[in-house]
């Protein structure tokens, strides 16, 4: 018999296993949050559709590669965003529903002077067949490219694409 003790700790051990990454930056949380809704400044230029407004559902794309829609569930400026994915389709995986279901979630809040964001993808877990690469996406979109938007005001996204 599994004690309730055990049990919990593979529980939160399942829960903790969404990809996430955090960033403390020299900014207010208001700064933060703006800057995370300008997603075509530090994801893509390719987002069709609005990334700014509760409800509003808006497209990323990449090339043949990836495409997904998203649709914004949570927007509590200064402290929360949350994307719930829609649709997705990779190009590179077999499984053919990851992130689909899915929440990218941003949790904004005041630390040492400046603000901590907390990114956390749930749903996108180790076992997926995307993990690594969307692993490595994330980690620069977020680590790299979001911070520089916040602390330099230009972020850097993958490029708009263009009809040759």
């Amino acid at each position: 018999m599994v004690s309730k003790f055990v049990l919990a700790q593979k529980l939160n051990r399942m829960k903790n296993q969404n990809f996430s990454t955090t960033l403390l930056v020299e900014a207010t949380p208001q700064q933060v949050f703006e800057a995370i809704n300008n997603v075509r400044g530090w994801w893509s230029e390719n987002i069709d559709g609005q990334t700014d407004q509760l409800q509003s559902i808006f497209s990323y794309h990449f090339q043949d590669v990836h495409r997904c829609k998203m649709q914004i569930t949570t927007l509590i400026p200064a402290q929360k965003i949350v994307w719930h994915v829609l649709d997705n389709h990779f190009n590179f995986t077999k499984a053919k529903k990851e992130w689909i279901g899915s929440d990218i979630i941003f949790t904004i809040s005041e630390k040492e002077g400046g603000a901590l964001l907390e990114f956390t993808h749930r749903g996108l877990l180790p076992t997926d067949e995307c993990y690594q690469i969307c692993h490595e996406s994330w980690t620069n979109y977020i680590q790299n490219s979001l911070k520089n938007l916040i602390l330099r005001g230009t972020g850097d996204p993958t490029p708009a694409e263009t009809l040759e």
